[in-house]
């Protein structure tokens, strides 16, 4: 248990930056649960869901860094979970599956090829002395946005996404458990994702990067934001 309690270099739950905000998010909580609540709802709705956020660097999933940038995909939003709630003394850990998204926006389907989605990040909580899974990944202004209903969590019961929308069509299907891990594997994710959308796909997504936030990209092509 002692593993998933501590800081790594990239789930960073001793940096100055994620105990203030999980300071300031689980302000007023009276037991672990309440606090795993308070976490979840920060993350899912104080951090934007954008889905061509970088993912080639280690950097792009340290949760400091998530809290800098305010926006990330499903793994850097759980990386940024998972720290606070270290930071809180609540072990946590990053569960991923294999999912298929039948509501996917065209625009994501023709940039991915596919509908099937590898390495879908969420997070789990040692709570009430059993693992508890959550979802913070979609914001509550998306959610309303595709006719979803947010997800909720209410830290004693497992919150995964909804295999229906508000108007009963196919939305989210578990394709395949990955498993759960202690820190992120990035090497593992990108490989994956070569595997799965194409061995470009990292040149890809930094073209369509270079075109929809021309000012950011440099920051995020800086390694040297890694290295030191």
């Amino acid at each position: 248990m002692r593993q998933y309690l501590e800081p790594t270099a990239v789930i960073d739950s001793n940096h100055p930056v994620v105990r203030e905000y999980a300071a300031r998010a689980a302000e007023g909580a009276k037991d672990p649960v309440e606090r795993a609540v308070k976490l979840y709802l920060a993350v899912r709705d104080g951090i934007r869901y954008d889905p061509y956020y970088p993912f080639w660097l280690p950097q792009y999933y340290r949760a400091s860094y998530v809290i800098g940038k305010g926006r990330g995909f499903c793994i850097p939003k759980a990386s940024l979970l998972c720290a606070l709630g270290r930071s809180c003394g609540i072990p946590s850990r990053v569960g991923f599956a294999t999912v298929r998204n039948h509501l996917a926006t065209r625009q994501l389907l023709e940039f991915l090829g596919t509908d099937l989605f590898v390495y879908h990040g969420f997070v789990e909580f040692f709570l009430g002395d059993k693992w508890v899974k959550c979802t913070p990944a979609f914001n509550r202004e998306l959610c309303l946005k595709h006719n979803v209903a947010p997800l909720e969590f209410d830290g004693r019961n497992d919150s995964v996404f909804q295999p229906y929308n508000s108007e009963k069509k196919r939305y989210m299907e578990y394709v395949e458990l990955t498993g759960a891990f202690a820190d992120i594997p990035v090497e593992a994710i990108v490989d994956s994702w070569k595997k799965t959308y194409g061995e470009d796909f990292i040149e890809k997504s930094k073209e369509l990067l270079r075109e929809r936030d021309k000012a950011s990209l440099p920051d995020f092509e800086n390694e040297e934001i890694w290295n030191g």
